[in-house]
């Protein structure tokens, strides 16, 4: 046990529960302790209305952009809800944001037309625009309420329609918080990790930026932006934005360390 890469770790996994588990056993894997916090809940839109009625005229669009996995499953889950499934998007182009969304949309049983080389917004506008001239292309992009407006603002600035729905939104989930703070002000926790804004928001929000000798993990530049504009330094930052991605950091980072 002692020989594995992350043994006598306590690692904070603030992800949402239904998602955290295949996180934490990755890292349980290298010999960490695994705390989990789940700062955010995946719960529905406000009004599931436009949505429903986005899904029920998918073969309208020239293109769906799926941004995350939770974005997958609530748009077939509106799909069905419709009356509708993957036949209806026959005649659709489709791209993934990540290979964990293509995966998912795999397991859906249609196949991502088009995955950009890196899992940001800016890096998807690149993608669009090698795939040629936009003006006049409808594109669906179901996603999270809280989501940047960086990527619905380009592509209409290369000529697209964009219509936005809410797939879901990101609650704050504070169960557990104090005995979750007792360990940080013990400086017993090693490394908090950020797998999305949303997840370092709410974790600000719940427990405020008093993490004692505690490091902070981050998924991409984003999410690390938003740790440090909410008062986290960020000691580790995945080169690729995916939890293996993450998860490889992680590794480096204590192994570079000698600690």
């Amino acid at each position: 046990l002692e020989s594995r890469p992350l043994f006598g770790r306590r690692i904070v996994v603030t992800r949402a529960r239904a998602q955290a588990s295949d996180f934490a056993r990755m890292l349980e894997g290298l010999g960490a302790e695994v705390v989990q916090f789940p700062t955010i809940r995946i719960v529905d839109p406000l009004d599931p209305e436009p949505l429903r009625d986005a899904a029920a005229q998918a073969d309208r669009f020239d293109w769906i952009v799926l941004t995350s996995v939770n974005g997958v499953s609530r748009f077939w889950n509106a799909l069905g809800a419709a009356g509708r499934d993957t036949r209806s998007l026959a005649g659709v182009s489709l791209c993934a944001i990540g290979p964990a969304t293509a995966a998912a949309m795999e397991m859906e049983g249609v196949h991502a037309d088009l995955i950009p080389e890196r899992f940001v917004a800016e890096s998807v506008v690149e993608a669009f625009m090698r795939e040629g001239d936009l003006r006049g292309s409808r594109i669906l992009l179901p996603r999270a309420e809280e989501a940047r407006s960086v990527l619905p603002e380009s592509l209409r600035e290369l000529g697209a329609e964009v219509v936005e729905v809410v797939a879901y939104r990101t609650v704050a989930d504070g169960a557990a918080a104090e005995s979750l703070r007792s360990h940080l002000l013990a400086d017993e926790i090693d490394l908090v990790t950020f797998t999305a804004s949303s997840t370092a928001r709410n974790f600000v929000d719940v427990l405020g930026t008093g993490i004692g000798r505690a490091e902070v993990a981050s998924i991409g530049p984003i999410t690390s932006a938003t740790a440090r504009e909410l008062g986290l330094p960020v000691h580790v930052e995945a080169a690729e934005h995916t939890i293996p991605g993450l998860i490889g950091a992680i590794r480096g980072h204590y192994e570079g360390s000698g600690r």
